[in-house]
């Protein structure tokens, strides 16, 4: 049993690396051996080994596959933008060409869990003809999607849905994670999305104070995820 998804969000700042830290936590808890890459990452800060992105070290923190910084995060860089334009401004190439190598090398290690995580939603641009969701589609991975679960959180979540199965692509499961505990009608909110998203759910995760992988995970369940 080898599983590869690709983790992507609604919108940004819905979450993906809470739950994915909570996805692979609960497969190490399931004695499973896990992997993790987040090829881009804006918003990085300087260390003495380089840059290093808040994200991309949490997926560190809940890998259990010897993997190195860079082979999670191979690409970085240092402004919080979108990342074409920090690409566009650093004259770096940013392409599906470019990253399928990278996201490739990652899953010829083989574990039996590997989650590639996103930036941003779906569409998210990565030079001026290629969207990073075409790499997804270079790769022909199943998607995991995180929603947001916020005023507007329906719309998005259907739009995204739509787009991806138009793609082409499997979602595998849904999370709904509860990002603004004080949305009004929050329980019908969540029906409603449970309706309108035809694809497992993997879970419901509350707005936690105490945020950890174990603690995220236990609001999961990967058994959709690792059937046969």
């Amino acid at each position: 049993m080898k599983k590869a998804f690709f983790v992507t969000g609604t919108d940004t700042d819905v979450g993906k690396t809470t739950i994915s830290s909570g996805l692979l936590a609960k497969a190490v808890q399931q004695k499973l051996m896990t992997a993790a890459i987040k090829p881009i990452a804006s918003g990085c800060r300087k260390t003495a080994q380089g840059l290093r992105n808040s994200d991309a070290l949490t997926l560190l923190e809940n890998t259990n596959l010897s993997l190195t910084y860079e082979e999670i995060n191979p690409i970085a860089f240092l402004p919080a933008i979108a990342p074409h334009i920090a690409a566009q401004e650093q004259d770096i190439d940013l392409s599906v060409t470019t990253l399928y190598p990278y996201v490739k090398h990652v899953l010829l290690k083989k574990a039996d869990f590997t989650l590639i995580e996103g930036a941003g939603g779906w569409r998210v641009p990565l030079n001026d003809t290629e969207y990073l969701s075409d790499l997804v589609k270079a790769l022909a991975l199943p998607v995991i999607l995180v929603v947001g679960v916020r005023l507007g959180c329906v719309n998005h979540a259907v739009l995204t849905l739509e787009t991806i199965q138009r793609d082409g692509l499997i979602v595998a499961g849904w999370i709904a994670n509860i990002i603004d505990p004080q949305m009004a009608r929050l329980d019908d909110n969540l029906q409603t999305l449970a309706k309108l998203i035809k694809v497992p759910c993997l879970g419901t995760v509350p707005h936690l104070t105490k945020l950890t992988a174990t603690h995220v995970a236990s609001y999961l369940s990967l058994d959709p995820l690792l059937g046969d």
